[in-house]
């Protein structure tokens, strides 16, 4: 009869840890798939973030070019000038294709590594008016060169001290902002420049653009 008991609780036992371990593989198969569920979502999320996020803006300016030849011990001299028009669309762009990124699945934390900085383009266009030039000075391919590149530069000033490029910097956020939610609603970790980020104005502090 203690053998018969002995053998039913042998056999309970061994039952009562088949029965567990067959949950805790259960459970570890659930859990591993969660975790491939959630790492496919946030690289999704990224994937569709990674995108070009562009800005435009439009800057007009006039410019007054002159220039002076002399002659015989600057006794004699030949002036040039004209109005210049200058019309100009700028673009601010963040290519976020080249975002680097790596993601932790073990820690649930996503480590952004690296954001490329703008792009700014700068398309002007420049019409010439009341031109005074003569045979001994005329306008060249050098005047122009000069004149573009003195348009691209005071043009690349105005957009420094413009609201473009705080608003490109401002789009940029948002599309990283949406990276930051869905992290944050699956209890995941995001982190940059060696901080973990828990809010928007948290992204805006630290980015270094």
């Amino acid at each position: 009869m203690q053998n018969l008991i002995k053998r039913i609780l042998g056999i309970t036992v061994i039952v009562i840890l088949i029965v567990l371990a067959f949950k805790y593989c259960q459970f570890k198969k659930e859990d591993d798939s969660d975790l491939e569920y959630n790492t496919n979502l946030i690289q999704q999320q990224i994937l569709n973030v990674g995108k070009l996020v562009v800005t435009e803006g439009h800057f007009s300016e006039v410019v007054t070019y002159k220039n002076q030849q002399k002659y015989f011990l600057d006794m004699i001299s030949f002036e040039k000038k004209a109005l210049i028009v200058v019309n100009a669309d700028v673009t601010v762009a963040y290519d976020l294709h080249q975002m680097k990124y790596d993601i932790d699945e073990k820690n649930k934390t996503i480590t952004i590594l690296n954001i490329p900085k703008e792009e700014i383009k700068i398309n002007p266009d420049i019409k010439f008016y009341d031109v005074e030039q003569s045979k001994l000075n005329p306008f060249t391919g050098d005047d122009y060169n000069k004149i573009n590149k003195s348009v691209k530069a005071n043009l690349a000033k105005k957009i420094e001290n413009s609201p473009l490029k705080k608003n490109a910097q401002n789009r940029l956020i948002s599309e990283l902002s949406k990276i930051l939610i869905l992290t944050n609603s699956m209890g995941w970790t995001l982190q940059y420049n060696g901080k973990t980020i828990e809010s928007e104005k948290e992204f805006t502090e630290d980015l270094k653009l």
